[in-house]
C-alpha cells in the first residue's frame, strides 16, 4: 500500500489561488435574489423528487433523488437537502451522493459530496467536504483508487464566497426559481470546482415548453444551469419543472443520459377549514332544525300513544330502583330487565321476521 498523504494543503492555497487572480464576484442581481427568498417560498420547497435514469434508447440505468426539510445544524435553524444518484457507466455501478446545510438565504454551512464508481478489481471513491469555520470555509478532499489514497485541503475566506452556490444548494435554488417562473438576467454566482478553483456558475430561463410526463404532455418551465471550468470546456445542464417545483427533467447537453420523471407525483389532499356552525346566525339553518325537531317530537308522542305499556314499564322500573336504592345502578337495571328477556316472541313472530 502507498503511504498515505495526509498533510493539508492548508488557509496558504487558498490564498494564492486568490493572489493569482481566481477571485471571481457573485452578481449583484444573484445576491438580491438570495436576500429576497421568503419563509413560504421554502415551504413550497419542502418535498421529495425521484426520477429514473434513462440512456438514449431509453433503457433505465439508475435512480436520481432529492429530499427537502427543514433541520437545525448546531442550533441554528436551516434546510437540509439530501440528493442521491445511482446507476452503472458501461455496466460498472457508479453513484453520488449529497447532503447540504443552507440557512434560508441559500448561504452553505456544511456540505458532503461522495462519488464512487466500481470497476473491475477496483474502486474509485471521491469524498468533498466543507464546512464553515471562523470565518471561513474550510474544504477537504479524499480520493481513494484502489489502494492508493490521497488528501486535500484547502481554506477560502467566507468574504470572497459571498454568493457560493454548490453541487448541492443549486438543487434548492433551481426549485425557487422554478415556482417563481422567472430567472432574473445576469444570475452569476461563485462556484469551486473540485479542484478547489473558484469559478462562475450562471442560471438562464428557458421559458415555458411542453413536455411529455407520466402519459401525457405538460407544459413546464426550464432552468439552465452553466458551469465554468478552469481547465477544460464550460458544463451546461438542463432542468425541467412542473408548475408545483416538481423536476420532471434533467439532463447535461451532449450526454446521452438523462433523469425523467415516469410518474406524476400524489397531489395532497386538500384540506377544507371547518365552519363553526351557529344557529343564531342563519335563519335558513335555523329554519330546518326547529321543524325537524317538532317532526321528531310528534313521531315519538304518536309511538308512546300507541305503545302505552312503556309508561307502566318506566314507571314501575323507577319504583323499584328508589325502594332497592342500590350502589350500582347499572348492574341493578340489568337484573331488573333480564326478567323480561324470558317472554320469547312466537315462532310464527320470528319466521315473518327473517323472510
Amino acid at each position: 500500500m502507498d503511504p498515505v498523504d495526509d498533510s493539508p494543503v492548508g488557509a496558504s492555497v487558498g490564498i494564492e489561488r486568490l493572489e493569482t487572480g481566481e477571485q471571481l464576484i457573485t452578481s449583484d442581481e444573484a445576491l438580491t435574489f438570495m436576500s429576497s427568498i421568503e419563509p413560504t417560498e421554502l415551504q413550497n420547497c419542502v418535498f421529495p423528487d425521484s426520477l429514473v435514469t434513462v440512456s438514449e434508447g431509453g433503457r433505465a440505468l439508475g435512480l436520481f433523488s432529492v429530499t427537502v426539510e427543514f433541520a437545525r445544524r448546531l442550533q441554528q435553524p436551516c434546510v437540509l437537502l439530501r440528493a442521491q444518484s445511482q446507476g452503472t457507466i458501461d455496466e460498472s455501478p457508479c453513484g453520488t451522493t449529497v447532503t447540504v446545510y443552507i440557512t434560508s438565504d441559500l448561504e452553505v454551512l456544511e456540505e458532503d459530496y461522495h462519488e464512487y464508481l466500481e470497476l473491475e478489481g477496483h474502486s474509485v471513491n471521491k469524498r468533498y467536504h466543507m464546512v464553515q469555520q471562523d470565518g471561513h470555509m474550510v474544504m477537504d478532499k479524499v480520493t481513494t483508487m484502489g489502494e492508493e489514497v490521497t488528501k486535500e485541503s484547502v481554506s477560502y475566506p467566507m468574504s470572497v464566497l459571498r454568493g457560493l452556490v454548490t453541487e448541492g444548494s443549486n438543487l434548492l435554488l433551481m426549485r425557487l426559481l422554478a415556482l417563481r417562473k422567472e430567472v432574473p438576467e445576469n444570475m452569476t454566482f461563485t462556484f469551486i470546482d473540485q479542484n478547489f478553483h473558484i469559478v462562475h456558475t450562471s442560471f438562464i430561463g428557458l421559458g415555458l415548453k411542453r413536455l411529455e410526463v407520466g402519459g401525457g404532455a405538460m407544459e413546464v418551465f426550464g432552468v439552465e444551469r452553466l458551469i465554468q471550468s478552469h481547465e477544460d470546456t464550460p458544463t451546461t445542464w438542463q432542468c425541467y419543472f412542473l408548475e408545483d417545483g416538481h423536476l420532471v427533467h434533467r439532463a447535461q447537453v451532449g450526454s446521452p443520459v438523462t433523469m425523467r420523471l415516469l410518474e406524476l407525483p400524489r397531489q395532497p389532499e386538500q384540506a377544507f377549514e371547518r365552519i363553526p356552525l351557529v344557529l343564531e346566525e342563519d335563519m335558513e339553518m335555523r329554519s330546518k332544525f326547529l321543524k325537524r325537531k317538532e317532526e321528531l317530537k310528534a313521531d315519538h308522542a304518536l309511538y308512546l300513544r300507541k305503545h302505552p305499556q312503556i309508561r307502566a314499564l318506566i314507571s314501575d322500573f323507577l319504583q323499584f330502583l328508589l325502594l332497592r336504592k342500590p350502589e350500582d345502578i347499572f348492574q341493578f337495571a340489568r337484573e331488573y330487565f333480564l326478567t323480561f328477556a324470558s317472554h320469547q316472541p312466537s315462532q310464527a313472530s320470528v319466521t315473518s321476521r327473517t323472510l
